[in-house]
C-alpha cells in the first residue's frame, strides 16, 4: 500500500466475499468486501489481480478455518504502520482460538508490556482498523461485559466467527489480567 504496487485476489467465504492485498510477498490486507474501513476497495480499484504465493497460503488458511479446523500457521504479514498498532496486533495474535478478551484487558496488557499508559479507546481504534481480518483475530475482542461490539465486518459476522470457533473447541473469556 503506501504508493507501492498493489496486487489483490478474492476469496469467497461462507459469510461474504473477501479481498486480499499484497505488495508481492507479505499479506498487507484481508477485508470483507464492503466492510467499514474496506481497504480492499482501494486495492481492487488501483491494483492488479494476480495469483501470488501469499494469496495461496491465505486461501489455505481460510479454507482450514472456515472448514472448522484450527490453522497451525500464520501467513507472512506485512507490518502495521505504527508501533502502537504493531503492539496491539501482537496481543491479538496471542488471543487463543475460541477465546474472547475485553478491550480494557488488552489495554492493561499493553500498558504492562510497554510501560506506557494505553486506554481501551485507543486499543479499540487500533483493533477497529485492523487490516487483516480473521487471521489477526480482532473478532475475539468484546466489550467489558462480553458484548459483541465494534467489528468493522459487522456484528453478525463477528457472532458467526465466534460460534464457529466455539463449535470446534468451546470457548472461554480471558481474565481482565490478560497479558
Amino acid at each position: 500500500m503506501n504508493g507501492n504496487v498493489i496486487y489483490y485476489s478474492s476469496y469467497e467465504s461462507p459469510i461474504g466475499r473477501m479481498t486480499m492485498a499484497s505488495g508481492g510477498e507479505l499479506l498487507a490486507g484481508l477485508w470483507f468486501d464492503g466492510q467499514k474501513y474496506d481497504g480492499g476497495a482501494d486495492a481492487r480499484e488501483r491494483g492488479e489481480e494476480r495469483p501470488l504465493p501469499v494469496f495461496a497460503l491465505v486461501s489455505e488458511w481460510l479454507d482450514m478455518y472456515f472448514g472448522g479446523g484450527v490453522p497451525d500457521f500464520v501467513p507472512p504479514l506485512a507490518p502495521e504502520l505504527t508501533e502502537f498498532r504493531n503492539a496491539v496486533r501482537g496481543l491479538l495474535l496471542r488471543v487463543p482460538y475460541g477465546a474472547t478478551v475485553a478491550y480494557g484487558a488488552l489495554a492493561s496488557a499493553l500498558s504492562a508490556r510497554t510501560g506506557k499508559p494505553a486506554s481501551a479507546r485507543a486499543v479499540g481504534g487500533a483493533v477497529g482498523h485492523n487490516r487483516i481480518s480473521i487471521i489477526v483475530p480482532c473478532h475475539r475482542v468484546t466489550g467489558a461485559d462480553g458484548s459483541l461490539t465494534g467489528y468493522a465486518g459487522g456484528t453478525d459476522r463477528k457472532a458467526y466467527l465466534l460460534r464457529l470457533e466455539r463449535s470446534v473447541c468451546g470457548g472461554k473469556r480471558l481474565s481482565d489480567d490478560y497479558s
